[in-house]
């Protein structure tokens, strides 16, 4: 059987969908997803798993891929590594899904890419940390812009500033500690010295002591904050109360207006790198990210009821790449694996995407830009 040619149009990307001789027309194609849709990392879970799901429903209600509609199974693994193994393996051996999208987490990721590798199963990641796709891995493929270019536009901002010396914290997730460790590396590029670098429990729910350490070293002009838990509202608020007003600086995981309001007044001025998804209405019509990033807000919240966060475009942005992939590539998982390889100038909600064999990210520091919270609201942070 031949596939056939079909356009169908998500956001602002025409996806070419060829259907490929391992499925029939009528036939369904599974595509497996692990996320931590409850739990202490419901934040990042939960809106990647209803992006994902708004993506196969509209494929499916233009007519699916050739006929064959798209079965999404999804996985809640609560972010825990050991469920989110044994669901990759039961998705892969028992439910013949053609790919994975997902884990949540980068340390659930780190646990699942041997996993897919073996069963040369390709899995498109929502976990932030470089370590998933560096080195490459033949079948995992990520989302999320690389913490390596968050933490050169944090560094960039804070030499405007004339920032030089710095204290580091991090949660003890396997994002907190990539983050770390690449904050410490790039320091001394950008001339600035780490004086001070801590590790906290992704529980904590008070972190006053380690504030009060902190603050004892009158050196630190700043303060980086590399988490994806609700420590990244605690540190704040902590910072505030104690009356310490050094800059402090968050990482790509605080694009998520929860955590500002958990936060309050205390998240007023905090800077950090983002997606333009945060800023969507303010973009230049010329932006070639703005009529998807408006799309995909507006049908998210009329859906759901619930702000857009990056996190959820995580999601969105898997479930477009596979899509896209499938369409290229068909249902052949290593012709599917080959085909996410090659492809160019996606828009997706976290940037323009351009794989190859060297990059399994396909995203560039450009993918970024300096945000801000002002008056409970992200904007646009303007560069001193």
């Amino acid at each position: 059987m031949k596939g056939v040619l079909k356009k169908i149009v998500i956001g602002s990307a025409a996806l070419c969908l060829l259907a490929a001789p391992a499925v029939q027309a009528g036939e369904n194609i599974k595509i497996g997803a692990v996320f931590a849709v409850t739990g202490g990392a419901s934040f990042l879970g939960g809106p990647e798993a209803r992006s994902a799901q708004m993506v196969v429903d509209e494929i499916n209600k233009a007519g699916g891929i050739n006929g064959s509609k798209l079965e999404l199974i999804i996985k809640d693994s609560g972010a825990n590594p050991e469920k989110a193994i044994s669901f990759a393996k039961q998705l892969i051996e028992e439910d013949k899904v053609l790919a994975i999208i997902g884990p949540s987490t980068s340390g659930e990721t780190m646990k699942l890419k041997k996993i897919a590798e073996q069963g040369k199963t390709p899995l498109i990641s929502c976990g932030a940390a470089e370590v998933i796709v560096n080195p490459v891995a033949k079948y995992v493929f990520k989302t999320p812009q690389k913490d390596s270019f968050a933490v050169k536009k944090i560094y960039g901002e804070m030499k405007n500033l004339g920032i030089t010396k710095i204290a580091v914290v991090a949660g003890n997730t396997g994002f907190g500690k990539a983050g770390k460790a690449q904050l410490v590396k790039a320091a001394p590029d950008f001339g600035i010295e780490v004086v001070a670098a801590e590790t906290y429990d992704k529980k904590a729910t008070d972190l006053t002591a380690l504030v009060a350490k902190l603050m004892a070293n009158k050196d630190i002009q700043a303060v980086v904050n590399w988490s994806i838990v609700p420590a990244q509202a605690i540190i704040a608020k902590n910072m505030r109360q104690a009356g310490w007003d050094v800059p402090l600086f968050q990482s790509h995981g605080f694009g998520n207006i929860k955590y500002v309001e958990a936060a309050g007044a205390a998240a007023e001025g905090i800077i950090f790198p983002a997606g333009r998804l945060l800023i969507a209405d303010s973009l230049a019509d010329s932006n070639p990210q703005k009529s998807l990033l408006l799309k995909y807000k507006n049908d998210y919240e009329s859906k759901y009821k619930e702000a857009a966060s990056t996190f959820g475009g995580h999601g969105y942005d898997a479930m477009t790449i596979l899509a896209t992939a499938i369409g290229n590539g068909g249902t052949d998982r290593d012709k599917l694996r080959d085909a996410i390889e090659n492809i160019k100038n996606l828009a997706g909600t976290g940037g323009v995407f351009n794989f190859s064999a060297e990059d399994h990210n396909g995203l560039d520091i450009e993918s970024f830009v300096m945000l801000t919270v002002k008056d409970g609201k992200f904007v646009a942070y303007e560069s001193k």
